[in-house]
């Protein structure tokens, strides 16, 4: 009896330690704005003026996030990514609905990236310079999107549902194939809350 308990303090031990340093891991993450990126980026210099006016913003560095729209990669050994521009929290990662983005850009990153990699949805956050822009077709109208480079990119990874639950007590009887009745003892559902 005592060994069963030793071991299974034990286990509670090494699983408190693999939860902690996965927590501190967590915690320390790779900065979205890296030490020699800090000081290149115009911080005054926001999307809707680039979009308003990509040629006289070009050369500088921004941090803009959103929503992949699409990833395309090039013949030229690089990497095409469509982004629905959307609202940075503190810590730079992309929040808010899809109807409070300012526009769609395109980043682009120099190297070759798997589209299966970055699926459609996945928020990203870009540290970029401004090249200029693209006129592309968008269903049937000519779309002028701000172009950047890629100096920095950070995926997010997709954001869990919450949930609450409230107790949903089930007292009928139930007849099942051993011909007693059956009273169920109150159950608990899940009920998902949007997240924002």
């Amino acid at each position: 009896m005592n060994e069963h308990r030793i071991k299974i303090q034990g286990y509670m031990r090494a699983l408190t330690a693999v939860i902690a340093s996965v927590w501190v891991t967590g915690c320390a993450g790779v900065p979205v704005v890296s030490p020699n990126l800090q000081e290149k980026i115009e911080w005054n210099v926001s999307f809707q003026q680039v979009k308003a006016s990509p040629l006289s913003n070009k050369g500088k560095f921004i941090v803009v996030g959103g929503a992949v729209l699409s990833v395309k990669p090039l013949k030229q050994n690089g990497t095409r990514i469509e982004v629905l521009q959307l609202p940075l929290a503190s810590d730079y990662e992309p929040r808010g609905r899809l109807t409070d983005s300012h526009g769609r850009f395109l980043a682009f990153h120099k190297e070759f990236l798997d589209p299966a990699t970055i699926p459609v949805g996945t928020r990203v956050t870009v540290v970029g310079e401004v090249t200029g822009s693209m006129t592309l077709m968008l269903d049937e109208i000519d779309y002028v999107y701000p172009t950047l480079d890629i100096a920095s990119l950070t995926i997010w990874p997709p954001k869990l549902p919450a949930y609450w639950f409230r107790p949903y007590p089930y007292f009928g009887a139930y007849w099942g194939p051993y011909w007693g009745p059956y009273w169920g003892l109150p159950q608990w559902i899940a009920w998902p809350v949007e997240s924002k």
